[in-house]
């Protein structure tokens, strides 16, 4: 860390990442199943769009390169992030994004602050529970003057109580790493093996806690370790203190970028539900989900100045919404787990639209009417059900004439992540220009789809051995590649990529 980075980790940079929730046309249809109007992103003429915290800014290029209208902002503290992403968007000749270096905590005083634009959508992923109380209030004076009416803010934190439970796994990694290396991703590895080294030793606050099981459980980099937990500002929040924070910049909390969580009956079981539906104010009704289901991240969705829309409208919107399939029907899944059990989707309804979204993208009101669908669904159900489960993704209609903006963005990300050692796990994005979205991905589907698209034939030994030489890591990638060609690529032909 440095003097100038106000206790934030800025000596390591962080991990590149894409996060669907991030996207205007997803949280659009948040909005939509919060019964609230979004920002119509899919038919906007352009749209203003700004990541707080953006990092190395893959998410912010990502929406850039898919959507050529859209002019895209992105802010980080960190100069090596903010040159990293410029060098990005160049080599990607993407002329819709530009980067900022700034301080969030004097920001909305700044001069500098001139060169942002009025947001019709906002962005913070993660940041919020990171950064100490100051610098939320500086963001929250930059909401309030950026935003416009009506705009979209979204807002993901380390929740609480979720999060109680592993609230001294943080305090004694952090502590204990400050003092067994210098620099922060070695002292993050380092204090997380002091937390592996006392939880196998039984220690009573580690443990019986979930969550620590789960980190334990997880293979990560130091650099992703370092910003996790070495802040000094780190603090996870509750709800209803964020809505608070928020209120003031006139943003009104209104859904959860977690689609599946906006349909009660598959979050909480029936006594629960009955607890729940004692109350009316939505941020009760929020505390009361937390308490019954273990939410250790929170994806929030704000809105400054909330329209409310009745049913019979806010299902005209839901049928305007373009889906695109992102697997193959064959690996398809018509059943998820959800916090109240399992949800299952009709097979009677559910594979007749899965085969015809596997031709093209489509309208929901297309799905819907549909002879094999026609009245055996509903708008909300489709939407949450299909992208919920991360197994189709909010398109618009064709775009003619991006398709090759798409492509290059797509080579240009293949060959700077390709190489890094965590390229299989890498959260990436494969650019459907012709349809203005993106098909989240690890990063080794974008070597996959480079080597494709270079003309390699779909053998996944072939295309494991162009990727390494190494005997082991060559079955590995033989495996993935083997799941990529069956799962993802009829998709990609799908969306005219291949």
């Amino acid at each position: 860390m440095n003097d100038w980075s106000t206790g934030y980790v800025s000596d390591v940079g962080y991990i590149r990442g894409v996060y669907r929730q991030q996207s205007p046309l997803h949280l659009d249809i948040a909005c939509l199943l919060g019964g609230t109007s979004g920002v119509n992103a899919a038919s906007a003429a352009e749209l203003s769009y700004v990541e707080l915290g953006c990092g190395q800014g893959l998410g912010a290029l990502t929406l850039a390169a898919s959507n050529p209208h859209w002019q895209v902002t992105g802010v980080d503290l960190l100069p090596a992030h903010v040159a990293e992403a410029r060098d990005f968007a160049r080599e990607a000749g993407l002329d819709n994004v530009r980067f900022l270096e700034a301080d969030l905590l004097t920001l909305a005083e700044d001069p500098l602050s001139a060169e942002i634009p009025q947001a019709d959508v906002v962005s913070l992923h993660g940041l919020w529970s990171w950064v100490s109380p100051p610098i939320r209030a500086g963001i929250v004076r930059l909401l309030r003057a950026k935003v416009r009416p009506g705009g979209i803010v979204h807002v993901s934190y380390n929740a609480l109580p979720g999060w109680q439970g592993a609230l001294g796994m943080q305090r004694v990694l952090r502590e204990s790493g400050l003092r067994l290396a210098s620099r922060t991703d070695l002292q993050a590895k380092a204090g997380l093996e002091v937390v592996r080294e006392l939880f196998e030793a039984k220690a009573a606050s580690l443990v019986n806690e979930a969550y620590v099981k789960h980190v334990l459980g997880r293979t990560v980099s130091g650099a992703y370790l370092s910003h996790e937990y070495m802040n000094e500002g780190w603090a996870p929040c509750f709800h209803a203190d964020v809505a608070a924070a928020m209120a003031q910049a006139k943003l009104e909390w209104v859904a959860s970028g977690q689609l599946l969580e906006n349909f009660t009956e598959l979050m909480l079981d029936a006594k629960q539900r009955a607890v729940l539906d004692r109350f009316e104010e939505p941020v009760m009704r929020e505390l009361v989900k937390d308490i019954c289901v273990p939410r250790g991240l929170r994806h929030d969705v704000f809105v400054r100045g909330a329209r409310r829309l009745d049913t019979a409208t806010r299902d005209a919107a839901l049928g305007d919404i373009v889906l695109a399939l992102s697997r193959s029907p064959e690996s398809f899944v018509f059943e998820a787990k959800v916090p109240a059990g399992k949800a299952g989707m009709s097979l009677d309804f559910y594979q007749p639209v899965v085969a015809a979204l596997a031709e093209r993208p489509m309208r929901v009101r297309e799905i819907l009417d549909l002879p094999e669908a026609k009245g055996r669904g509903a708008g909300a159900e489709l939407v949450g059900m299909l992208i919920g489960t991360d197994q189709a993704v909010p398109a618009t209609l064709r775009q003619v004439g991006q398709h090759e903006r798409g492509v290059r963005f797509n080579r240009t990300a293949a060959r700077r992540l390709g190489g890094r050692p965590d390229v299989l796990s890498t959260a990436a994005a494969l650019v459907a220009g012709e349809f203005g979205t993106a098909l989240p991905c690890p990063g080794l589907e974008l070597l996959v789809f480079d080597r494709l698209h270079e003309g390699a034939a779909a053998d996944p030994a072939a295309l494991a051995a162009r990727l390494t030489t190494d005997p082991g890591e060559r079955r590995t990638l033989e495996e993935a590649a083997g799941r990529i060609i069956a799962q993802s690529v009829p998709a990609w032909r799908s969306l005219g990529l291949l």
